[in-house]
């Protein structure tokens, strides 16, 4: 990390960007996040991510691009200007899409790269639960797993694929990496969104 982070810091960046929002100055969808600042800082603290390692997110990256240090104005510029669900700053090696386990085997390849270039650096590719559940997750950790590649995949965990109970979609408490030797490659945790999945729950919807 560039700088160090509160939790307090990243909920009122969220915050800003929700009143921004809600005045109608973002003409594109936007995904909020609260409950998972201090998993997220602690995580970033632990791994030790640094300039050399690759960040890849899908649409709800906000806080992904603060604490892999690009500066709070350009993340905030980039949402205004409607990339709040694919922010993308390559300078900074943050990398993200919009559409589900796209860049699940890019950071896979990322970090086959570097290792067999011996070039520093790691990937790590953040992603919900449902998405977790998705075949090219399991190929991706599956692979990653057996050429021991410098990559982790860390699941955030609210329960949710938009409004449907993750749990209930696949009939297990647990997910499905669960007590497997790929449970060393993913880093996981549940939380509790403050927010709808997408946008303020009222006004716009996707």
């Amino acid at each position: 990390m560039a700088k160090q982070f509160t939790k307090e810091d990243l909920s009122s960046f969220e915050k800003e960007i929700a009143d921004i929002f809600a005045e109608g100055k973002i003409r594109a969808p936007v995904h909020l996040r609260a409950g998972r600042e201090e998993q997220l800082i602690k995580i970033f603290e632990d791994e030790q991510i640094g300039d050399d390692d690759f960040v890849y997110g899908f649409w709800d990256a906000h806080e992904l691009a603060l604490l892999k240090g690009v500066p709070r104005e350009e993340v905030k510029q980039s949402i205004l200007d409607g990339n709040s669900i694919a922010l993308c700053f390559p300078k900074y090696n943050v990398l993200c899409s919009g559409i589900v386990g796209s860049l699940m085997g890019t950071a896979v390849g990322t970090a086959w790269s570097l290792k067999n270039q011996n070039k520093p650096g790691r990937s790590f590719l953040f992603c919900g639960d449902m998405s977790s559940e998705t075949g090219v997750f399991h190929e991706a950790v599956k692979y990653a797993t057996h050429f021991d590649l410098p990559v982790k995949f860390i699941v955030s965990d609210n329960g949710l694929s938009v409004m449907t109970d993750t749990r209930e979609t696949w009939g297990s408490s647990d997910p499905w990496f669960t007590g497997t030797r790929y449970a060393e490659k993913i880093i996981y945790f549940k939380y509790k969104n403050a927010y709808p999945h997408s946008g303020l729950g009222w006004k716009i919807k996707f």
